[in-house]
């Protein structure tokens, strides 16, 4: 379970977040985001609307990050270890807040290993 401060913030966060995924050679991808949910305060659900790179990144094996902003401006930085889900409990989850108008290919999870508030590490 992620710390209460976090679970706060995501609960007060502007729609939008910044998703970071790595290639193999270490050059980061970032995207923004607005299909994006808590999963059991432990996990962050990204839906797959229309990824390229990060799909690639995330079938390589290599961590991501989901940086988010409160509105009243407090960072959060959510960083750990990432699986794609194209059926299971992760896929349903995000079929279920995914609007339906974007094709929801698959859901990106980020298995919460550290978190950061600026430079603060919360987790």
């Amino acid at each position: 379970m992620l710390p209460k401060e976090i679970l706060d913030g995501w609960k007060e966060r502007e729609k939008a977040v910044v998703l970071t995924t790595v290639s193999l050679d270490g050059m980061p991808n970032s995207i923004w985001a607005t299909c994006a949910d808590m999963y059991n305060g432990e996990a962050v659900v990204v839906a797959d609307n229309y990824f390229a790179k990060a799909k690639q990144n995330i079938a390589a094996g290599t961590p991501a990050s989901v940086l988010f902003l409160t509105k009243d401006r407090t960072s959060y930085q959510l960083k750990g270890k990432a699986s794609y889900h194209t059926e299971g409990p992760y896929f349903a989850f995000m079929k279920a807040f995914n609007p339906a108008q974007h094709p929801g290919h698959g859901a990106l999870v980020i298995h919460v290993q550290e978190a950061y508030s600026g430079a603060k590490k919360l987790l």
